[in-house]
């Protein structure tokens, strides 16, 4: 089997949902009864729809995830990533760098961060299954060299 992360962390905005949470939603949020989170106003506030798998698909493989973000509404981000079930990794792992995935829809940010040796990946239109396979084939690459 390829060579497999040790953290796969995830931008929130534009990577896991598809909006930014401190402009385009309302917080507080709230889960309905029908398992629907909405944002003050009542809006439907979602994730992209693969982003479930996605998250199965890293926890099946024993890929421990976490959320990284510029956004300046931590609060609500932090309720959002609780309304959706996703796991918030709130410590310093101790995993190096090289053992790192990054997801994210922000070139500047994936020039930043890779250049303290992460492997990065540009997101174009959400985080999904395909990306999901293509970054950690590109992992999996960089840590077996050219």
């Amino acid at each position: 089997m390829a060579r497999l992360p040790k953290l796969a962390v995830f931008d929130l905005d534009y990577t896991l949902w598809p909006f930014w949470v401190d402009t385009h939603v309302d917080p507080p949020f709230h889960k309905s009864s029908d398992g629907t989170v909405r944002d003050r106003r009542g809006q439907d506030v979602r994730l992209y729809p693969e982003v479930p798998e996605v998250l199965k698909r890293l926890q099946s493989l024993g890929v421990p995830g976490a959320a990284a973000s510029r956004t300046s509404e931590i609060e609500g981000a932090n309720q959002l990533l609780e309304l959706f079930d996703l796991i918030r990794l709130q410590q310093k792992t101790g995993i190096p760098f090289s053992q790192m995935i990054f997801f994210d829809d922000e070139r500047r940010n994936i020039v930043d961060v890779s250049k303290l040796g992460v492997t990065c990946i540009h997101i174009q239109n959400g985080m999904n299954l395909q990306t999901l396979s293509q970054g950690l084939q590109t992992f999996a690459k960089a840590q077996t060299g050219p």
